[in-house]
């Protein structure tokens, strides 16, 4: 079953509030059905319904043209969701990846890790072919093809939000519940005492995989399976009936105030973070970045959008999660 209506990562945020002039996409040059960002979130959000992975390369254009692309800590469900069109589609990955060019320098890491994190057989081939086109991302590029830099399937979760919103990223793409596996062994930190760094990506990991799990029944069934799986350790399951029933229920809120309420708790008594993305966290930031769609700014649910998860899943929700 797929996702429920357009809510594909919907989120069940209480959203802080955004000017109207802050919120508001910046315009793309030119017309076309990716000119603005809400655009290409809605073929995000329809991809699975209507896989379309020939657009790919227009889409990520359009998203550098935008300005999507340039803040590593907000780019990573993009990064997952063009890796997984990449390696769900191997017959046509190499001239996809044709398609992306030009791309700005800037720009181009994003098609460097979809190219690596794509889990094609030949993915070090891809790279190596198209590393000429790409000389600002040498060091890079060279890393992945030493195996220096982690792949998809062993990205370090406790460096931050931006590998939980590139393992959704995959799944939304594809549907493949590999990836959703490795969130869920980020639930070992949803309860934890003395950091505040793992407390809050736990408690993203939790938060993201209820709310999504309440609009995806295959999602929400995989949990199910997963609260009884005797590998997990016994605070992993626990989660995992937490999660399942607020799914069951749509009964979200209740995770999203226990994990404040216990990051507050954390804050006044725990050690300082020390992470650059925690630390903006923990002094209160409300922005929400990556254009997530504010209803209250952009009246989304008039026009039928929801509050796209992505960066606001991890990236941003973190910001938010942890304010005041």
């Amino acid at each position: 079953m797929r996702f429920l209506g357009v809510g594909l990562i919907a989120l069940a945020l209480m959203l802080v509030p955004l000017s109207t002039e802050a919120a508001s996409p910046q315009p793309a040059r030119g017309d076309g059905p990716f000119a603005t960002h809400e655009q290409i979130l809605q073929w995000i959000n329809d991809y699975r319904l209507e896989p379309q992975p020939e657009k790919l390369p227009e889409v990520l254009k359009a998203m550098s043209r935008l300005g999507l692309l340039r803040d590593p800590d907000t780019t990573g469900v993009y990064i997952g969701f063009a890796a997984g069109v990449l390696g769900s589609n191997p017959h046509m990955a190499e001239k996809l990846v044709t398609r992306m060019f030009p791309m700005p320098p800037e720009d181009q890491a994003v098609i460097v890790k979809a190219i690596a994190y794509s889990g094609l057989p030949d993915w070090k081939r891809l790279l190596a072919k198209f590393a000429e086109r790409m000389p600002a991302r040498k060091a890079l590029i060279d890393s992945y093809l030493s195996d220096k830099a982690p792949l998809l399937h062993n990205l370090p979760l406790e460096t931050g939000p931006a590998p939980v919103d590139t393992l959704w990223g995959y799944y939304f793409a594809t549907g493949s519940l590999e990836p959703v596996y490795r969130i869920v062994e980020a639930l070992k930190w949803s309860d934890d005492k003395s950091d505040v760094n793992r407390l809050t990506i736990g408690s993203v990991a939790k938060w993201t995989l209820a709310n999504n799990a309440s609009r995806d029944k295959e999602l929400l069934d995989f949990l199910r399976e997963q609260q009884h799986m005797k590998n997990h350790p016994e605070k992993v399951r626990k989660a995992l009936k937490e999660i399942v029933e607020a799914a069951e229920t749509f009964e979200t809120t209740k995770i999203r105030k226990d994990a404040l309420a216990a990051i507050e708790e954390l804050k006044r008594t725990g050690p300082q973070p020390n992470n650059p993305w925690a630390k903006a966290a923990y002094y209160g930031s409300t922005a929400i970045a990556l254009g997530c769609v504010v209803a209250s700014a952009l009246g989304a649910t008039a026009i039928g959008l929801p509050c796209i998860l992505t960066g606001a899943a991890s990236s941003a929700a973190v910001k938010w999660l942890n304010g005041p």
